[in-house]
């Protein structure tokens, strides 16, 4: 939750730097996110060149195809987890810029004249352009609810309705598929998911051989969650009615300015799973944090889909693979909630 409460605040202030064209904090920022993504980007051409050695060996002849799979599966994991111990301390900076600008560290301009000088130049620069870039970048942050499909039904869930969460970060790339018509785009990137469960019934999980299943705790539990975090690539092909506009008898295009909608799915990799659990004893508070595999599947692959008005949506997804790889009962992960793509 602390981590959620961090990028919802770095969100929201994005949002309202954009907004009031407060520089100095958004400039750090997106230097910030642009970090997170050389960091990702690195990694993946990294892995890339190592799988071609893997394969090389292959077509040489001098490991079997069974070795060469498993090898490929190992470098990924590697990467993964070399993407999330770099991320993670360019999140110390996140929380750092966080903390002053709740401080007041980052001085800031008489907002009231600032908004209508940067709304008076925005506007004479809106008559002075002719549209956006073919392609164009987005910030994406999303949150709302979670749970598990248990024999095709949400209803009667294990898991707490609005105690389950998860939210969503990552930056995308959306260009327009057609050079003279606005409404098909291709929206591609990364994300980071975190996908929180909370069982009733004072219950966590339990694991026995290949099965992971839910028992009652010995302890009486504050609280339990399980977590799994994902590294992700979404696809989606977005319907944007922004339509198109006309300045001085030229024709041009702008995206985010209308009703959107998105339909696609992403594929990606598990990068940690953990299970927490608060207790009382003997008048001192215990949080036990435990860090495992859990059975959990090693890929994840899905659909979703969001509809809404500007940066805003309503937004849904659905793991298409269970949870738990062997479970007898299989669990399918859902979630919705609210998704801002930031243009």
């Amino acid at each position: 939750m602390r981590n959620f409460t961090i990028y919802l605040t770095v969100t929201l202030c994005l949002f309202i730097s954009k907004i009031n064209a407060q520089e100095t904090f958004e400039e750090r920022a997106k230097d910030i996110a642009s970090k997170i993504e050389s960091i990702t980007k690195d990694e993946k051409v990294a892995l890339k060149t190592e799988v071609e050695a893997v394969n090389q060996q292959l077509i040489s002849g001098t490991i079997t195809k069974d070795e060469a799979d498993s090898k490929k599966k190992k470098l990924a994991e590697a990467r993964a987890i070399n993407i999330e111990s770099k991320v993670a301390m360019v999140e110390e900076e996140l929380k750092n810029l966080v903390q002053e600008k709740v401080d007041g560290k980052i001085k800031e301009r008489d907002t009231t004249r600032k908004f209508s000088l940067i709304f008076n130049m925005d506007k004479h620069k809106k008559k002075k352009q002719k549209g956006e870039p073919r392609t164009t970048s987005q910030f994406v942050f999303a949150a709302g609810f979670n749970n598990m499909i248990t024999n095709k039904a949400v209803a009667n869930s294990d898991f707490r309705y609005w105690g389950s969460h998860f939210y969503e970060w990552g930056f995308t790339e959306n260009t327009r598929i057609l050079k003279n018509n606005n409404l098909l785009h291709l929206k591609y990137g990364f994300s980071v998911m975190y996908n929180n469960l909370r069982p009733t019934d004072n219950r966590v999980f339990e694991v026995t051989g290949n099965q992971t299943n839910l028992v009652k705790s010995p302890i009486n539990l504050d609280d339990s969650r399980f977590k799994n975090v994902y590294l992700v690539a979404p696809l989606h092909l977005e319907f944007d009615f922004s339509g198109k506009k006309n300045k001085d008898g030229i024709d041009y295009f702008t995206t985010h300015e209308s009703v959107r909608i998105g339909l696609g799915g992403y594929i990606g990799v598990n990068l940690k799973s953990k299970q927490y659990m608060n207790y009382s004893e003997n008048g001192d508070d215990i949080k036990q944090k435990t860090k495992g595999d859990f059975n959990t599947s090693d890929l994840i692959y899905g659909a979703s889909a969001y509809i809404g008005y500007k940066e805003t949506s309503l937004y849904i997804k659905y793991d298409l693979n269970p949870m738990f790889k062997d479970n007898v009962v299989k669990q399918n992960n859902i979630s919705l909630g609210v998704r801002f793509d930031f243009n």
